[in-house]
């Protein structure tokens, strides 16, 4: 079963500073949507207004026409899974036990089992290259690890909705490379999946969609070849950035200056 979700003239304000200001945005199954821009532009309140984490100041996000204020808390864990920028680092658990937390709103669904969720945390902890870990505390893990951790702990939801802050952050480039490739399949599969991620080279690659957001607003929305230009990019980052052909598969290279 696939849902939509969708924000309808959605904003967010902190006492007089406009956080966000009122949006429209629609998203489907089966594309990786990119959020990208620079940092203070609102894209984590975004993520989190799209997860039902926060209220919006005004407008309202839905999930396949229902209000997400209107959705009991366990049904919303189930139909999203949000892996949030900075989780706590100091928890005394094994990496088994933290990414089977995952699994929890999972657990009273018909046809689900303890052998079930045993076999997906098993499955996932294997995906993401982490099984060599399962036995080692969460908290004497290096930050890259405990990225791989937590995004495994979201994986194992199987939720049709992911919102994703910054995944790769902390990852190395071949580690980030075949994440990323894991997440991108998710969207295959009939997912609706939204990152915000800071490379923009990873955006252009891996993402079918990007979001390109700027001081609360998103100034452009397309596919990665259309909306990050050389001209757009240098306005918005208030940097020097030039958008090339990539030399060693299709799509743009995007180049600081």
């Amino acid at each position: 079963m696939t849902f939509q979700l969708a924000a309808h003239g959605v904003s967010y304000r902190v006492g007089r500073t406009q956080i966000l200001h009122p949006l429209d945005l629609d998203l489907a199954p089966g594309q990786l949507v990119a959020v990208v821009g620079p940092n203070g532009a609102g894209k984590t309140t975004l993520l989190h207004l799209l997860g039902g984490e926060m209220p919006p100041s005004t407008g309202s996000v839905t999930i396949d026409g229902t209000p997400i204020r209107d959705i009991a808390a366990l049904e919303l864990a189930r139909l999203r899974a949000l892996l949030a920028q900075d989780g706590p680092s100091d928890i005394p658990f094994p990496v088994a036990a933290v990414v089977s937390l995952g699994r929890t709103p999972q657990r009273r669904v018909e046809g689900n089992s303890a052998s079930r969720d045993a076999a997906v945390v098993a499955d996932t902890m294997e995906e993401m290259g982490i099984s060599h870990i399962a036995g080692r505390l969460f908290a004497t893990l290096s930050s890259g690890e405990r990225s791989l951790v937590s995004l495994a702990r979201v994986l194992v939801q199987e939720s049709p909705i992911l919102l994703l802050d910054e995944p790769t952050g902390a990852l190395d480039v071949a580690i980030e490379e075949r994440t990323m490739d894991r997440i991108r399949s998710r969207s295959r599969d009939d997912r609706i999946v939204v990152s915000v991620l800071h490379d923009l080279n990873v955006a252009a690659k891996y993402a079918d969609r990007s979001i390109v957001v700027s001081r609360g607003g998103i100034v452009a929305d397309g596919a990665p070849a259309d909306v990050l230009t050389s001209d757009l990019l240098t306005e918005v980052y208030r940097h020097p950035m030039r958008v090339v052909p990539h030399p060693f598969r299709e799509g743009p290279l995007i180049l600081v200056g």
